[in-house]
């Protein structure tokens, strides 16, 4: 959950998310790097007169050239990783299908029989004391911590996002389309997120609530919505 000004991430609570902030703190010392070497080598070209050597200099326009190709690389090969990381499903062990609508979410558990239910924004006069307003809603996800879960997210009218920022998930929900996500948590919690696709003039409440708990805490809710 961010907090008032606050300048960084939400704290990472899956190892895609873990990933993304690295790269982020990684690309932004490359980009800190080229920014004080550029400011550097404007202030001594200001303080001293340019000269031949300095103007005609072949090894310092290869080194202008490769080095920029060097930098690309190094942001290149971890940028790639994490899209190829973020791409994979591998035997997930819950499957839950997120159905985008004008303006609140669907959920069904396909592992299921009979579990599925619709995830409405609580109102601000009826939110209980302590819950956060435009973010809470009656019916939270609640899933296993530590399990790998896909998610399989369409829409029934227009275009939404389905997006959890400490989960590092946003997947479109197109209609007519399912595309699949998956994502860990590592640590139980309740996560918040929101619609970031502009969908129409309730767009600002359709929130997302997922509640990560212990496999025993989880399997005791299914059971006692399903029986």
């Amino acid at each position: 959950m961010a907090n008032h000004s606050q300048l960084g991430f939400q704290d990472a609570s899956s190892p895609i998310m873990e990933e993304l902030v690295e790269f982020h703190d990684h690309a932004l010392m490359v980009a800190l790097t080229i920014c004080s070497l550029v400011l550097y080598l404007l202030a001594l070209m200001l303080k001293e007169s340019l000269s031949s050597n300095t103007v005609d200099a072949q090894e310092v326009e290869l080194i202008w050239t490769i080095l920029p190709a060097i930098v690309l690389i190094l942001l290149a090969l971890p940028s790639l990783q994490i899209l190829y990381m973020m791409d994979e499903i591998d035997e997930p062990d819950l499957t839950l299908k997120a159905i985008g609508h004008q303006w609140y979410w669907s959920y069904e558990y396909t592992d299921f029989k009979d579990l599925s239910f619709d995830s409405y924004m609580v109102p601000t006069a009826e939110l209980p004391l302590g819950h956060f307003r435009l973010l809470e809603v009656d019916h939270r996800i609640v899933i296993p911590m530590e399990s790998p879960i896909r998610m399989i997210i369409t829409a029934d009218d227009v275009l939404h996002s389905w997006a959890i920022p400490t989960l590092g998930v946003k997947t479109d929900a197109i209609p007519g389309r399912l595309n699949q996500t998956s994502f860990i948590t590592t640590r139980p919690g309740i996560f918040y997120g929101q619609c970031s696709e502009i969908c129409g003039a309730n767009h600002s409440f359709m929130p997302i609530v997922v509640e990560s708990t212990p496999l025993t805490h989880f399997e005791a809710w299914s059971s006692l919505l399903t029986t």
